[in-house]
């Protein structure tokens, strides 16, 4: 097929994802700093349960292109006064309202059980339950010396940092992101290039990897396991290429996600991790603390050595995102300083900083895989897409299990959500059917008694159903957003891993 026949189909492939996503458009922190006054009676009662409008089209703004938001990353927001007017400019293109499929799910009459979830993604048009490939294998032969190649990047002459830094590298988690990245990489590799992309001369480029561009006697950065890094190669399979900045990018995208854990265990104040002692509880928090510093560090260096000033800057996005998120699910739990209501707007809130903490990761990599192997612009928005729509479909899961599975199951503690104050997708669709939650969430759940009965009211109600429905939109959303990709087998494993993320169990 030409080259401008794929282009014309990935346009319009993200046009029918971003007019199915319609998430709304958050205004920042304007819950937190209502000009009404206290005795205004307009003012809402924090107990009163959110209404999500049913039809999304009067969530959304239409002054801005969403076309333009995708080249940005940027949505339009509501001016607000004070602390507000700082946090727009980070606020992501999450365009449009919240998808129709989870609004029209009626929140009385049919309840819905844990085991009475579907196995399959049957939400999903029968798309991604025709494919029955195993993504892992795909890239299998990639993924082989992915945590020896980390190790090596973490290397110190301190030996009880160089033990903390490498834990939850060598707990061989399930390497999702990472998988994801060589897939993209596999799968637009023989999607359209930009003008004057050389794939000899890329392929040439990548083997700087691992070449500093400062004397090293500047940096004085030791590294004794810096030789341990495997040769870098370039894969090639049925002319899918994967050059070896994509497979750093896959190594740096796994190090940024074992940082992140580092420091969320010890603001969570968990005690597993993997199905093993946390990282705060096996050395301390500040040893933790500095481990996961050091991991962001060293994914620093890889990052700055793949030489693409566009890939730096949306990996570096990434690590700012991660932190703006973690403060606004604190904010979000500890508003006793700024106001006693919960915002009506509390879903919209949730969804922005799921994006912050978890979508931001698997888009921008997407999005970075694309670009390193010079792909087009259209290409690249519909990898981001495609990252953005499994990353929220992905975290939606995670908060379902949370009430549906057990810990020996996840491999960390079940129900820690509501143990730890927050209000996520379940709980908060459940308040709307039962309006004695909302002082609950207000209190974030402290009184004795509340997670216990908090908990209770949520799996009967229809937020988990609800949530899964959501979950099952943004999976169809990343689904439709690969429509412009090349047929490939590549291209089936990011489809099933769309399907996996539904199913999964941990």
């Amino acid at each position: 097929m030409p080259l401008q026949r794929k282009a014309i189909l990935c346009t319009a492939a993200l046009k029918r994802s971003i007019s199915r996503q319609q998430i709304p458009h958050y205004r920042p922190f304007s819950h937190l700093h209502s000009q009404r006054s206290p005795a205004d009676p307009s003012r809402p009662s924090s107990t009163t349960p959110p209404t999500f409008a049913a039809n999304p089209a009067t969530r959304r703004s239409s002054s801005t292109s969403t076309e333009a938001q995708l080249h940005t990353g940027t949505s339009p927001v509501t001016s607000t006064p004070g602390v507000a007017s700082a946090w727009a400019p980070i606020i992501p293109d999450l365009t449009g309202g919240i998808p129709q499929s989870a609004t029209t799910i009626p929140t009385t009459g049919t309840k819905i059980s844990p085991s009475s979830f579907p196995s399959s993604a049957a939400g999903l048009g029968g798309i991604a339950s025709a494919f029955k490939t195993d993504p892992t294998s795909i890239v299998g032969n990639e993924l082989a010396s992915l945590t020896k190649n980390i190790k090596s990047l973490l290397g110190s002459g301190h030996p009880f940092l160089d033990r903390v830094a490498k834990y939850y590298i060598n707990s061989e988690g399930k390497h999702i992101r990472p998988m994801v990245v060589l897939l993209m990489s596999r799968a637009t590799a023989i999607a359209p290039k930009v003008d004057g992309w050389n794939v000899d001369q890329a392929v040439l480029d990548t083997n700087a990897v691992n070449t500093s561009l400062t004397p090293l006697g500047i940096l004085n950065d030791f590294n004794p396991d810096h030789m341990k890094l495997s040769e870098t190669k370039t894969f090639t399979n049925l002319g899918e290429l994967v050059l070896s900045t994509q497979r750093r990018l896959a190594e740096i995208v796994e190090m940024i996600h074992a940082a992140s854990l580092l420091h969320d265990d010890v603001i969570d104040l968990a005690e597993t991790r993997r199905g093993k002692k946390s990282g705060n509880l096996e050395f301390g928090n500040k040893m933790a603390v500095l481990a996961g510093d050091f991991l962001l560090g060293r994914a620093s260096v890889a990052l700055a050595r793949l030489r693409d000033a566009e890939v730096t800057e949306l990996m570096s996005t990434v690590i700012a995102n991660l932190v703006e998120g973690e403060f606004m699910q604190l904010e979000n739990s500890n508003q006793d300083k700024l106001s006693p209501e919960v915002a009506r707007e509390t879903l919209d809130y949730y969804l922005q900083k799921t994006y912050l903490k978890s979508a931001a990761l698997i888009s921008k990599s997407c999005r970075s895989a694309a670009v390193l192997g010079g792909a087009t612009q259209e290409v690249a928005d519909a990898a981001y897409q495609y990252g953005k729509n499994l990353g929220l479909a992905f975290q939606l899961v995670d908060d379902m299990l949370d009430y549906t599975v057990s810990a020996e199951e996840l491999g960390k503690p079940a129900g820690a959500d509501l143990n730890l104050g927050l209000a996520t997708a379940p709980a908060l669709f459940a308040w709307e059917e039962h309006p004695e939650l909302g002082p609950m969430i207000e209190r974030k759940f402290s009184e004795e008694g509340d997670v216990v009965k908090a908990r209770s009211l949520v799996v009967e109600s229809n937020g988990l159903a609800r949530t899964k429905a959501l979950a099952e939109s943004y999976c169809q959303a990343a689904i439709d957003a690969l429509a412009c990709l090349p047929d490939s087998e590549a291209k089936e494993g990011l489809i099933a891993v769309v399907e996996k993320a539904l199913k999964r169990k941990k």
